[in-house]
């Protein structure tokens, strides 16, 4: 009998001391408990150290109440001018409500899956909506910033704060890029194509202006020269005619010693005339006198 009274004992004092190590939890900095009584959450403890609740009838859910960070995988989302892109993103956010968290939520792989595709939805709207060259001006502040408010907005339901929505990065994806590139370069061949033709065609030009300007410029300086060949001829009649009327029979001679000249210079080594033959004149005579 002894013997049973201290197996009793030894239990219920083992039972004491689970049920006084069950009532008292540590609440760490930076988390937040909920008070689950009976399966109703009732309230929320925030204040750090250590506490105590009921046993066999509170249960706690701790919730890490600090700045989290949410980078889901790249998607591809179709812009408002049909070009595809790979968006990346990345979502700084806390638990700000356990309460509601819990009642939305329960667990925070839950709310990481819930959170990936609020953000995922406000992305594609936003970007739906604007072509790609929105993305590399200034209006993408304005986007992102659209986006950050519809999913702050969305999450805030849920008992969750989004603090930060960022565009990590947006890229056309590898087959696309492919594809801009082909149509860059077959731009940039007809474009040099182009310029080729069009230089030969300035060549061509040119070289027409060049030829006509050539032409003109020969065809002036023979004019000039026929005129000044014929100033000269002029000029030389003129001496000519002036000689001749100072002596008329020593000009006439003058040119008879010319025309033997040019002849017997284009003439053969031998030239056979008559003795009778006119240009033998001045060679059997020679010069007249100018006496009368």
């Amino acid at each position: 009998m002894a013997t049973s009274y201290k197996g009793a004992g030894l239990v219920a004092a083992l039972a004491a001391v689970w049920l006084l190590s069950s009532s008292f939890y540590t609440l760490s900095e930076g988390q937040k408990g909920l008070i689950i009584r009976l399966g109703a959450p009732i309230d929320v403890d925030a204040e750090p150290g250590l506490k105590f609740k009921l046993p066999l009838v509170d249960s706690l859910q701790f919730y890490d109440v600090r700045l989290q960070t949410l980078a889901p995988p790249p998607e591809q989302i179709i812009l408002g001018d049909e070009k595809r892109v790979e968006a990346e993103t990345y979502t700084r956010y806390r638990i700000a409500n356990p309460l509601r968290f819990y009642q939305a939520l329960r667990t925070e792989d839950q709310a990481r899956l819930q959170l990936t595709q609020l953000v995922s939805t406000s992305l594609r709207r936003e970007l739906g909506k604007v072509p790609l060259k929105a993305l590399l001006s200034e209006e993408r502040t304005r986007i992102v910033q659209q986006i950050q408010q519809e999913t702050a907005s969305r999450a805030r339901m849920l008992g969750i704060e989004v603090t930060e929505v960022r565009l990590h990065r947006a890229d056309l994806p590898l087959e696309t890029s492919q594809a801009i590139y082909d149509r860059m370069k077959s731009a940039r061949q007809q474009e040099a194509k182009e310029l080729r033709a069009q230089g030969a065609q300035w060549a061509q030009e040119i070289q027409a202006k060049a030829e006509a300007e050539r032409t003109v410029i020969l065809s002036e300086a023979q004019r000039q020269s026929a005129i000044i060949h014929g100033e000269g001829d002029a000029q030389a009649n003129r001496i000519l005619a002036a000689a001749f009327s100072k002596d008329p029979k020593f000009y006439k001679f003058y040119r008879s010693l010319q025309t033997y000249r040019q002849a017997l210079s284009d003439s053969a080594p031998t030239l056979l005339l008559t003795p009778d033959s006119a240009l033998l004149h001045d060679f059997r005579n020679g010069p007249a006198s100018g006496k009368p």
